[in-house]
């Protein structure tokens, strides 16, 4: 390889990663250039009808001539296609409201085929921990290292929740973790509001069957979606809401994305503060006093 077609290189997969491609999708490369065109028509002359077989001569002997099968396209059918999203989300909506149990959901999920992003990612990302938790977080959606363990949280950001987890005296065990999305966006791009939408009925389910006592939205997204808040997380985090699942209100409370922690440590101490916050609450309803506001 000359060092010009290394450089090149070089900068080519520089520019994959930038664009947020970091992973193939198939095992080997397609070299659609050389594919043939299915779609030339054949332009043969037709040979007139015989009752025979064709026959062409060669010197003095005949030869049967071979029919050639017809070179007429085929449309082969494209997996992988979501329904638009209007009906994809009606769908989510009557699936989910079906699922008696987690073990359910999660079934539901796997042969659900009304979100796009299924057909990119490499698994469903379900969730984590304890299903009979008292304390669930939830985020927006799975990035690289999610997508290839197969559970939210796994990669910095989620020791980094370990850590914050450990600071109220749990483990991760002790607690659920969840994202609002499932599926890995390609290139962790941001969800469309569409994909948000199809996948909402799916968490909201989830909630409803965990039913824990505290409810911890992690980052803008997940407030934003769960909490049917407008406003940034600056001013929903550290404050108290009822998340309605429709049976019971559920303490919920917002609080800083650790992938946005660990880009500004700096407020890691007002984290702390809603972790001591979430930790009271739970205390308390322990103890079977008044929550705090």
């Amino acid at each position: 390889m000359t060092s010009d077609h290394a450089t090149t290189v070089r900068e080519l997969l520089a520019f994959y990663l930038e664009a947020g491609i970091d992973c193939a999708l198939g095992d080997e490369p397609i070299d659609h250039l050389s594919a043939p065109d299915l779609a030339t028509p054949n332009i043969a002359t037709p040979a007139p009808a015989s009752d025979g077989p064709i026959t062409a001569k060669t010197g003095t002997a005949p030869v049967v001539a071979a029919r050639q099968p017809s070179r007429q396209a085929t449309a082969a059918p494209r997996a992988g296609i979501a329904p638009p999203p209007d009906i994809a989300i009606e769908s989510a909506r009557e699936a989910a409201r079906t699922a008696p149990s987690l073990e359910a959901l999660r079934a539901l999920l796997e042969s659900f085929e009304g979100c796009a992003l299924k057909f990119t990612a490499s698994r469903l990302v379900f969730a984590d921990g304890n299903p009979q938790a008292r304390l669930m977080f939830v985020g927006e959606a799975p990035g690289r290292d999610e997508d290839i363990e197969g559970l939210p949280f796994v990669g910095r950001s989620g020791q980094l929740l370990n850590r914050m987890i450990a600071a109220i005296g749990l483990k991760r065990g002790d607690v659920y973790i969840a994202n609002v999305i499932p599926w890995r966006p390609p290139g962790n791009r941001t969800p469309t509001p569409q994909e948000t939408q199809i996948c909402l009925p799916f968490i909201r389910r989830q909630i409803e069957l965990v039913n824990p006592d505290v409810l911890v939205t992690l980052g803008n997204p997940s407030t934003q979606t769960l909490l049917q808040t407008r406003e940034g997380i600056m001013k929903t985090r550290g404050r108290w809401f009822d998340y309605d699942t429709g049976t019971r209100a559920i303490r919920a409370m917002a609080t800083f994305h650790p992938a946005y922690l660990l880009r500004s440590p700096s407020y890691k101490r007002l984290a702390w503060l809603d972790l001591r916050a979430i930790a009271k609450v739970l205390e308390d309803k322990a103890l079977g006093q008044p929550a705090s506001t």
